[in-house]
């Protein structure tokens, strides 16, 4: 190890900091969710519904702690993204496993391969010095999503028609913005490559 290689205190100090492990904690309420809808009852929707809702709010939380306190880190900006993604994936393939009358798969399926393919895509570009900022659309998408999810949770617990219709519309709301935001990533993606050449 090198004389200017960081203290290994002051590196752990950087990686389990407070913003940090709240992305970590998003991440492990995911097992707690799957567990609780393994078996689905009114009062197990309820409760995964408190969860995911807490995860969601920490999502908002970790990242304006980062900023406040000054502890943006590498670690911090992996762990984020991956956190929320994991998280929406998650409750959506559950979703489509107890209330396939309102999310079919293929809105699923849409809102999850958008995913992957905008994470690809920053991957590239980040390989090649791009940096593609995160859009406002993608931003709306994320509250549509949560909105979704908690409602058609709070609707298999009270079963109320107009939770099912709010999360049905926000399932929809959530797949056009996944769509448009995509359509923004990469044309902002071509055109720095059409400045480049």
């Amino acid at each position: 190890m090198g004389l200017d290689a960081p203290p290994v205190e002051e590196t752990t100090v950087k990686i389990f900091n407070i913003p940090n492990l709240l992305s970590m904690s998003r991440i492990l309420s995911v097992p707690v969710f799957i567990i609780l809808m393994l078996e689905p009852s009114p009062v197990r929707a309820l409760i995964a519904g408190i969860v995911f809702a807490l995860a969601s709010a920490t999502d908002w939380l970790d990242g304006h702690l980062a900023r406040k306190w000054g502890q943006v880190t590498k670690i911090g900006k992996l762990l984020d993204p991956i956190a929320d993604k994991i998280l929406v994936m998650s409750a959506l393939v559950i979703l489509v496993e107890i209330r396939s009358d309102v999310v079919p798969a293929w809105i699923a399926i849409v809102i999850i391969g958008r995913e992957f393919a905008v994470t690809g895509l920053r991957s590239i570009a980040s390989s090649e010095g791009f940096v593609i900022p995160a859009e406002t659309s993608g931003k709306y998408k994320v509250g549509a999503q949560i909105t979704a999810v908690l409602s058609l949770l709070l609707d298999y617990y009270l079963n109320r028609e107009w939770l099912r219709d709010l999360g049905w519309y926000a399932l929809w709301i959530a797949m056009v913005l996944s769509l448009y935001s995509a359509v923004l990533y990469f044309k902002m993606y071509w055109n720095k490559l059409s400045k480049r050449s």
